[in-house]
């Protein structure tokens, strides 16, 4: 603001070329990295950006280089942990990048919704990345056109994608598999599982490594409880379970539900770890504050959606070869709510 109280206009290209000396030509060539422009005036050029706080325009990008500099995430949600952390990574790749970021959000599984929203999306130019975590978002990843510049966030796929599928995920199978070899490590005969829902109908890879990990342990495998992605599934799972004197610990598929099955243990006067242990999903921010303290696994989301962006960006920019990969490494976090069976 200046003296006169009044809100000063954002910098334009020729004002960035008067403080230099240069034409704005020059000050174009300067941001687009044109190899003709001498070192000493591209400094010159840069210094006066910086101390005019001058910004570039993506409108004024897409024109000069015939490309819209956006990115249109599908997502069928906004609000769980771990869809709105993906967000948050693709925003902040993307802003540093100078990319407008859309949000189309699938309200509905079916088929010819989808498609509809897919177009809708695809028809706005740029790139597409789609969250597969359900149903309505594995239906999207398979209507996008061909050809159409896109990356899926998808589960742990069952064997190594190929190259014209540029897909990132984090290890599910892996972080569940420890989760449960921590519980069992401790004493308990086996582990009790509430699962999330899975975006397909084959075994989810949570459930996967939970399968994998009493198996190689030669421990009794328990039918999974079938949970929502909210604490009320949770809770209504919990309080199945905590009617079994038998149950001793239970993996959740997400933190959320974990927070809905002690919820339900403690309705039913069964202490948590004293009676039984519980360990989550995730390592939502909530997870350390719960009373006891929440075990769970923690997955780097953010990192999920800034690497979706970094390879959608590699496809649009054609300056990087596309190769699908799993994102970071997930850490068991021991907390309070994980302990020996009782005596």
């Amino acid at each position: 603001m200046n003296v006169t109280g009044h809100t000063r206009s954002p910098a334009s290209i020729r004002d960035v070329a008067a403080a230099a000396g240069v034409s704005y030509q020059t000050v174009s060539r300067v941001i687009n990295s044109h190899p003709s422009v001498k070192p000493s005036t591209r400094e010159r050029v840069l210094a006066a950006i910086d101390e005019l706080g001058f910004r570039r325009s993506a409108t004024a990008l897409a024109l000069a280089s015939g490309r819209t500099r956006a990115v249109t995430v599908l997502t069928a949600n906004t609000t769980h942990y771990g869809y709105a952390s993906i967000l948050q990574g693709v925003e902040e790749a993307a802003r540093a990048a100078s990319y407008a970021v859309g949000i189309s959000v699938l309200e509905s599984a079916d088929e010819a919704a989808v498609a509809a929203e897919v177009q809708r999306a695809a028809d706005a130019g740029g790139g597409l990345i789609v969250i597969a975590y359900d149903p309505a978002g594995v239906r999207a990843l398979e209507a996008v056109p061909v050809g159409m510049p896109v990356v899926g966030v998808v589960e742990t796929p069952a064997s190594p994608p190929g190259e014209n599928r540029p897909w990132v995920w984090t290890d599910d199978r892996e972080a569940a598999y420890e989760a449960t070899r921590h519980l069992l490590s401790l004493g308990h005969e086996t582990v009790h599982y509430v699962a999330i829902p899975s975006s397909t109908r084959r075994t989810s890879a949570r459930t996967g490594g939970w399968r994998q990990a009493l198996k190689e342990a030669g421990a009794p495998q328990p039918r999974p409880v079938q949970g929502s992605w909210g604490p009320a599934g949770g809770h209504a799972a919990g309080r199945k379970l905590a009617k079994d004197p038998a149950v001793t610990a239970v993996l959740c598929g997400n933190d959320d539900l974990a927070l809905g099955v002690l919820r339900a243990l403690h309705e039913a006067g069964r202490s948590v770890p004293g009676e039984v242990s519980v360990a989550g999903f995730d390592d939502a921010p909530h997870s350390a504050y719960l009373t006891p303290s929440l075990t769970t696994v923690r997955l780097d989301f953010t990192g999920l959606g800034r690497s979706a962006f970094a390879l959608l960006h590699g496809v649009l920019e054609e300056s990087a070869q596309v190769v699908p990969h799993p994102v970071s490494v997930p850490e068991l976090v021991v907390r309070e709510s994980s302990g020996p069976p009782p005596s």
